[in-house]
């Protein structure tokens, strides 16, 4: 096996080899194009002229020497902006749909300005999506220059604008947008009852920016459209309650990974006694089983000030991977409910849930997909399986010279904290810039306040003050700086020696650059691998090193401090086996995650072929192009929309249990597709009967006041969210067969012997 693979390694190293060639040889062929005597006017005749090949079908491949010729000039002369050659290699693999490593600060947005203004030749429409609101308005403004001397249009849209505008910016020729907004705004436009209340045109191409986290990190994420909120039951508060007089052992169990938290026959009595509800597995008692559920998960699994915090009275959620306040996230709603219970807050549930689409699944909707990232290669199988996208490492500008020493591991937390402090004391003397990557909101405060102890100053940087994090991270590279983070400073940041002050850049650099320290190790390689990456950018100085404990939470959880039998001390264990371990425990993990998705995908993809199957039928209504009367149109789209979210609302009930309705003889996934299958089946003869009813009713007015005097309208309002699944992930993740036996068996056991409450613990 061990051969296969490296056999394969190095096909791929060939291919990617001869790929880097093939795109150095037409670098050269657009650089022998000397455009500098030319005035503007003649370079905007040469763009209008392949406008009009590429509209009348010449192939796109035949113009993009001509086509990235005149970008190259029109940034130098617009911008002062002379693309390299690595960069221009990275456009022409981004123009053939490939997923481009580039290191960062080698210049992904120009790069992505080259292959935008190719495919909007066509006159078809080209989105670059974006980490955030900020960087789509950014690089609309920062690139427009070009794009518009060129004669094209440019735009960005906005979270909060208007929906003319938001018509107009996805009009132009190239759109810059967050890959979200672009999915609510879709979300939106499938549930218009008119044609003209929706923003977007038909998909074409689009390049995804930070790609690793839209593809992957976020990709199984729900978007959500849903009516009206409404304030949930205050009735969580007796689950709280319930659950805080459970104990861990006696009444309540974890899962191997501690992903999920599940009642034991002790805890089932006790709750049933607490209760006052007789056999909490009887089917009527399924909705008081999954409130104190959804009340264990929050009170022992959800961390305060790690995975959420509380701010102005709001619960906001922390992403895991950024260590930003993930705007705009909604746990399901019992979790959601439960949660403000624990932290004793009044909080809204999401409303009827309308449409839903997964990133992944929005994403697909594009004929062409590319993307670029600086950390990209550590995933490039899942990336090939999900989105049969292949990755291809662009070579940097300059060599990287960052030093990146191996992991200091440490036998206990104490002994970390305090070679943390003593290392960044001691650098910090010198005057070196460090940045020092945490794991949580409550670690970065933590180590803070350690460090001021020591009576080192430092910038914190966490969910906490977001708002601060441009200010702190153009500070991050001057001289004597220290900022303590959590992963907020690991993507979207591009931190400059000197804090962009050439001479003070220089004596940066000669103290060894910016030095970055982890203080843990992620789940993913490529979390760690993004921090080590703010230094060391476009070949500067710098150095990285993460310090670890066997009493962090990924060794604890995999048993490492018991496999790895040495003395408590306080000096570093220098073994390379262990780092080898770590790295294995990383992917592994990695492994896993890429499996749950896979599991994932099984359950939501047949979901997705039947909204589109429904919703390719209506967009043809909704177009006029069914020989159809403006009554039975408006009729027919109305108990579309309604009878899919009727059937939401039963496939999000049969995901909450189906991994428990399937025994060792059946297959939760097959269970799973027959039962919505069935359901799906129904909704069109329900569509036509209830049609036909209507019309009768309206006796074939036209007249909007009778549609509304009938309450065929659009909601009044609705709001956007997105939809955190992690919960109902962990639960799928964590059933085995084994569990799934031993859950039937109680329950059977509790409903013959009832209520009888001494059997042993399963």
């Amino acid at each position: 096996m061990n051969l296969a693979i490296k056999m394969m390694r190095e096909f791929k190293n060939r291919d990617t080899q001869n790929k880097l060639k093939s795109y150095q040889d037409k670098v050269e062929l657009i650089r022998k194009w000397n455009l500098e005597t030319w005035d503007d006017q003649q370079l905007q005749v040469e763009s209008l002229r392949l406008r009009t090949k590429a509209k009348l079908g010449i192939p796109l491949d035949e113009l993009l020497v001509d086509a990235y010729a005149l970008v190259c000039e029109t940034a130098k002369r617009t911008l002062g902006l002379q693309p390299y050659d690595v960069q221009i290699i990275g456009a022409i693999a981004l123009h053939e749909g490939y997923l481009i490593e580039q290191h960062t600060g080698e210049g992904k947005t120009l790069s992505a300005v080259m292959p935008a203004y190719l495919n909007a030749l066509t006159g078809k429409g080209v989105h670059v999506l974006t980490f955030n609101d900020y960087l789509a308005n950014r690089d609309a403004v920062w690139m427009g220059p070009i794009y518009r001397l060129l004669g094209l249009t440019v735009s960005s849209v906005q979270a909060g604008m208007s929906f003319s505008e938001k018509r107009e910016a996805y009009a132009q020729d190239i759109t810059y947008v967050t890959a979200k907004e672009a999915g609510f705004d879709y979300l939106r436009d499938t549930i218009a009852l008119d044609e003209a209340n929706t923003v977007h045109r038909s998909f074409h191409y689009v390049i995804v920016d930070e790609a690793d986290s839209l593809l992957l990190d976020e990709a199984r994420v729900p978007l959500v459209i849903a009516g009206e909120s409404d304030f949930l039951s205050r009735d969580v508060t007796r689950f709280t309650e319930v659950a805080r007089q459970l104990e861990q052992d006696e009444h309540y169990d974890f899962d191997e990974f501690k992903r999920n938290v599940y009642l034991n026959e002790a805890g089932a009595a006790k709750a049933e006694e607490l209760l006052g509800c007789g056999n909490l597995y009887d089917s009527h008692n399924s909705h008081m089983l999954s409130s104190l559920n959804c009340a264990l998960h929050a009170e022992y699994l959800l961390v305060k000030d790690v995975d959420y915090i509380v701010r102005d009275g709001v619960i906001e959620q922390i992403d895991e991977y950024t260590g930003r306040v993930a705007e705009n996230r909604h746990l399901p709603d019992g979790l959601q409910a439960a949660l403000g219970a624990k932290e004793e807050l009044e909080l809204l549930g999401g409303g009827k849930i309308l449409g839903t689409i997964t990133l992944q699944h929005f994403l697909s909707l594009y004929p062409k997909i590319c993307g670029m990232t600086a950390t990209a290669h550590a995933s490039a199988m899942e990336f090939e399986d999900i989105y049969a996208l292949q990755v291809v490492q662009i070579p940097p500008n300059r060599p990287n010279i960052r030093i990146d020493q191996p992991h200091r591991i440490y036998t206990h937390k104490e002994a970390k904290l305090k070679a943390l402090v003593y290392e960044i004391s001691s650098v910090h003397k010198e005057g070196r810039p460090i940045l020092i990557g945490t794991s949580s909101v409550e670690e970065s405060d933590m180590l803070a306040k350690a460090l001021a102890a020591a009576n080192v100053p430092c910038h914190v940087l966490n969910a906490k003050n977001d708002a601060e994090e441009a200010d702190v991270i153009a500070k991050a590279g001057k001289i004597g700086a220290v900022t303590v983070s959590t992963n907020m400073a690991g993507r979207g940041v591009d931190i400059r020696l000197g804090g962009g002050n050439p001479t003070q850049a220089e004596e940066v650099a000669k103290l060894g650059g910016l030095y970055v320290i982890g203080t843990h190790v992620h789940e993913s390689v490529r979390i760690d691998d993004q921090l080590r990456g703010r230094s060391g950018r476009q070949g500067d100085p710098g150095g990285s090193v993460f310090f670890v404990s066997l009493e962090d939470e990924l060794m604890l959880r995999f048993g490492i401090d018991k496999a790895i039998r040495v003395p408590r001390q306080d000096e570093a264990l220098d073994d390379p086996v262990l780092r080898n371990k770590i790295t294995h425990i990383q992917r592994v993990i990695m492994g896993q995650n890429f499996d749950i998705q896979k599991e994932l995908n099984s359950y939501s993809d047949m979901v997705e072929d039947q909204r589109r199957i429904l919703f390719e039928e209506r967009l043809r209504i909704l177009k006029g192009e069914k020989s159809m009367s403006s009554s039975e149109q408006r009729v027919r789209l109305f108990y579309i929309d309604q009878f899919w979210a009727e059937h939401l609302s039963y496939v999000s009930y049969l995901r909450e249990g189906i991994h428990l309705e399937s025994i060792a003889s059946r297959n939760p996934i097959d269970e799973f597709h027959a039962q919505i299958s069935e359901a799906y089946e129904q909704i069109p003869a329900k569509v036509n009967r209830e049609t036909e009813n209507m019309l009768i009713k309206l006796e074939g007015s036209n007249d909007p006041a009778e549609w509304e005097r009938f309450g065929l309208m659009s909601p009044t309002s609705t709001r956007t969210y997105i939809m955190n699944d992690q919960y109902s992930q962990n639960k799928r993740s964590s059933w085995s067969t084994t569990t799934i036996m031993a859950y039937y068996i109680r329950k059977i056991v509790r409903r013959v012997l009832w209520p009888v409450h001494k059997l042993p613990k399963l």
